[in-house]
């Protein structure tokens, strides 16, 4: 029983030390260890959130399927539980973008426009983590769209 866990973490790179006042800066090589563990607990934090917040959902909407007899309150209720898995939904979504870049970090993709290869600015990274265009890419990419639309 003494070597157990002896291979655990073999698979496992080295923690990178960050300490918790780390903001990633411009004066530093872009995605270094430190910026890439930085964004990688930032969405692996707002993972675990949004899937805290699904589970909190569906022990609601489980506890609250009663019957209501009241046809406005039912009503009510109904709309209530439409607007909440819709936003279940959306947050879905941006699970799945999440996991999208916790990938590109581990291809070493992350923070790179996937239209021009570029650096995308830490700033729109620590507002955006899911972010895989440059501001730049971004609004000639909803131009784009937006003319479309108006055809």
């Amino acid at each position: 029983m003494a070597d157990i866990g002896v291979d655990e973490g073999a698979d496992m790179k080295a923690e990178t030390f960050l300490p918790d006042d780390y903001r990633p800066a411009e004066d530093e090589p872009f995605m270094n260890e430190r910026q890439t563990e930085y964004f990688r607990r930032k969405l692996l934090n707002w993972r675990s959130e949004l899937l805290e917040d699904s589970r909190d959902t569906i022990e609601t909407l489980q506890d609250s399927t009663r019957n209501i007899p009241d046809v406005n309150d039912r009503a009510s209720e109904e709309t209530d539980r439409a607007l909440e898995l819709r936003t279940r939904d959306r947050q879905r979504k941006l699970v799945n973008k999440i996991d999208a870049a916790l990938r590109r970090i581990d291809e070493g993709e992350y923070g790179y426009c996937e239209v021009t290869g570029e650096p995308i600015s830490l700033k729109r990274l620590d507002a955006r983590p899911i972010a895989t265009m440059s501001l730049e890419a971004q609004e000639r990419h909803e131009r784009r769209e937006k003319v479309h639309r108006d055809d």
